[in-house]
């Protein structure tokens, strides 16, 4: 902004449309806009530069005029999971487009609260940037007798008064405006839960999920799918391909096939029935090794799938959002299936992929749709997300929250103890030459006993998370290292005390068979955490440990190979035991430190008692 003296031409133009009176400033003159500074931050105290004074000033209302925002409350909300699937409810009550959770403006510590924004301009810009006003020893007298200089700007002179972003209480979007030449760029308003998941990676109010009712998918979405009329439905059943089984939806894959029987009897009659189409999308493939095959991966979903209850599969898709693998063959399927007016699902257990998923099918398709929250906190989506434009016609796409599993046992673990068994990075094996009699534990969550074996040896081969810390060791000290390692050097759990929270610690037993030894064969899975992969030419009798509730999945090997370099007995080379050893050896000093004190303390203790006596 700069600051120039008008002439006589100009002045009188600006007079005629302008308002002239003296104003008294009650407070100091602020750097930049004051409704943009928290009272009390450092920010406020560095902000003020003049005293009060008492000046004539100008209004220009013509450059200094915004958009009234409407006065709108939204207060009393019934807190539902319905979300944005009825049109005629989500233009009353706003519904937050990245979780689908009804918003509200009234109660932080409620579930969808979230703040109007500020209308933002250049005239705010500017001040922010530049910092300081004119000095009154740099003003004028022409301004002192009542006339202001006039103020200019220097990027657009020729729009004044016309704020860069206008918040639109219908849509509930912050507009863009930038030049009229420009096209209108809306930013989508989020919930406060998930601005703080997008930029922090935490949950702002944890209280707050608790008052929330739980997801009733029979009721929300599960009598949408069985209706026998309305529009084409199709499912998108999204499974991680790194927990397959723990991840895969069986209440609903039972749901569908079991719908699809009996709308096919009835449309056979010919009566009118509703015949779902069921599309199977394994995300996150990046994760699995490269070297697997794309035709034998697909045999194994499909043969898994059938023994969860999903055996009329329309297709099959392996894809990885991140990397846009197969997103482009999904939506071209996906839009057949579902035609011009079709409604499609996408449904799958919590952290399972689906936002991010949903966000890459809206990049791939190029249109401009609103970003779902990604994160990897298990229950990120909380209501219905309906997403329009996607695929041609009038086809419609929701995004439904996650299901909640109690069988995995991700879903006990803190978000900390989370982090330790996420899998981010492409799987390795780690392989173990075991004899009968040996243990191997991932963590603090598992524990494989090889109790009986036909043969000399078994390989081993877990795979988990690398930031997991493995042991093996005999399985007679398999109870000591319970007591001692459990929540220090074998984590998660996180602390000691965490082990009695997560449950009691079971066993199960396990039979298995392999023709060969020099690649896996079996498969066993605990939901939610990883796999042992067993390679043998024989029989052996397996000893199965984790927490009560867990499921364990004995299953054919998804990947067959092992790793070339074995690992050896004790516990492998990790932050966390190079953490717990040094916590654990600093004590040890310190007990030792402890005795000579003593020593030495009750010593002369004694002799003055010998010298009181003679």
């Amino acid at each position: 902004m700069i600051v120039r003296t008008l002439s006589l031409s100009k002045l009188r133009k600006l007079l005629s449309s302008s308002s002239l009176s003296t104003y008294t400033y009650r407070r100091p003159v602020y750097n930049f806009n004051p409704s943009l500074i928290l009272v009390g931050s450092p920010t406020f105290s560095s902000s003020l530069q003049n005293p009060a004074k008492t000046l004539p000033l100008l209004f220009l209302t013509r450059y200094f005029s915004t958009q009234q925002l409407k006065n709108q409350s939204f207060t009393n909300i019934t807190l539902s999971r319905d979300g944005n699937y009825d049109e005629a409810a989500s233009d009353t009550i706003p519904v937050c487009p990245g979780c689908g959770i009804y918003m509200q403006d009234s109660d932080s510590k409620q579930p969808g609260f979230f703040v109007k924004p500020l209308p933002k301009s250049h005239r705010d810009k500017k001040i922010g940037k530049k910092g300081s006003f004119v000095d009154e020893s740099e003003i004028p007298d022409i301004l002192k007798r009542g006339l202001l200089n006039e103020i200019v700007e220097i990027e657009k002179p020729e729009n004044p008064g016309i704020p860069d972003e206008v918040f639109d209480e219908n849509s509930k979007t912050v507009k863009n405006l930038g030049s009229p030449d420009e096209k209108v760029n809306e930013k989508p308003i989020v919930c406060a839960r998930c601005h703080s998941l997008r930029h922090y990676g935490l949950v702002k109010e944890p209280g707050a999920e608790i008052l929330l009712p739980d997801f009733d998918f029979d009721h929300t979405v599960g009598r949408r799918l069985i209706s026998i009329t309305g529009a084409r439905t199709v499912v998108l059943m999204v499974v991680d391909a790194v927990d397959f089984d723990g991840s895969f939806p069986k209440k609903v894959a039972e749901l569908v096939s079991r719908t699809i029987d009996e709308n096919s009897r009835s449309w056979k009659e010919g009566k009118s029935g509703n015949l779902p189409r069921v599309v199977l999308v394994v995300t996150k493939i990046d994760l699995l090794p490269s070297s697997l095959s794309p035709t034998r991966l697909e045999h194994w979903v499909r043969a898994r799938a059938r023994e969860g209850g999903s055996g009329k599969l329309t297709s099959v898709h392996l894809v990885s959002a991140v990397r846009d693998w197969g997103v482009k063959n999904l939506v071209d399927d996906v839009a057949g299936l579902a035609g011009p007016r079709g409604q499609v699902w996408a449904i799958g257990a919590q952290n399972a992929g689906k936002s991010t998923l949903l966000n890459a099918i809206g990049k791939c398709v190029g249109r401009k749709l609103t970003h779902l929250t990604e994160a990897p906190v298990p229950g990120t989506t909380l209501g219905i997300v309906r997403m329009e434009g996607v695929f041609p016609g009038n086809a419609k796409l929701f995004d439904t929250p996650g299901l909640l599993h109690p069988h995995q046992i991700s879903t006990r673990l803190t978000r900390e103890e989370q982090k330790l068994i996420h899998i981010g990075k492409e799987l390795k094996p780690r392989t173990y030459r075991v004899k009968a009699g040996h243990s191997v534990h991932i963590g603090g969550l598992m524990r494989l006993d090889i109790e009986e074996s036909s043969v000399d040896s078994i390989y081993v081969t877990v795979w988990a998370s690398a930031l997991l810390p493995l042991h093996m060791g005999k399985t007679e000290n398999a109870c000591k290292m319970l007591e001692d390692h459990f929540g220090r050097q074998l984590q998660p759990p996180l602390g000691e005390g965490r082990v009695e929270e997560l449950g009691k610690w079971v066993k199960k037993e396990v039979s298995v068979s392999g023709s060969w030894w020099d690649s896996s064969c079996v498969d066993i899975a605990v939901a939610g955490l990883g796999w042992f992969a067993i390679g043998l030419k024989g029989e052996a009798r397996l000893g199965v440990w984790t927490y009560d509730g867990v499921d364990v999945v004995v299953r054919n090997a998804l990947l067959p190979q092992r790793s070339h370099k074995f690992e050896v007995a004790g516990f492998t080379v990790s932050e966390i035991v190079s953490k717990a050893d040094r916590a654990r050896n600093k004590q040890r000093k310190n007990e030792k430190k402890r005795k000579p004190i003593d020593s030495a303390v009750a010593y002369p203790t004694s002799s003055l008692t010998i010298d009181a006596e003679s």
